[in-house]
């Protein structure tokens, strides 16, 4: 994680009580997260799409307890 990107969680981390050690990214996670954007930015030919996606993907993993990597996933198979 980059000095910008980890202030930035910092910041997140403040307005949310939520510790900023539950808001790591993984190397696997940046992976995810990235291949997600991609895939949004491509297949709707729409870059705006991206980091939405993106949100969605936190909050449906956030709420449901389901893993980044089954959310992520059920994108992937959709672009299949």
């Amino acid at each position: 994680m980059d000095a910008w990107l980890r202030s930035a969680r910092d910041a997140v981390a403040a307005a949310s009580d939520v510790p900023a050690s539950e808001l790591e990214l993984s190397a696997d996670d940046e992976r995810l997260v990235l291949q997600a954007a991609r895939i949004a930015a491509h297949d709707s030919e729409d870059r705006t799409n991206a980091p939405l996606l993106c949100y969605l993907l936190g909050v449906a993993a956030g709420r449901s307890g389901a893993s980044l990597e089954t959310v992520a996933g059920s994108v992937r198979a959709k672009a299949g």
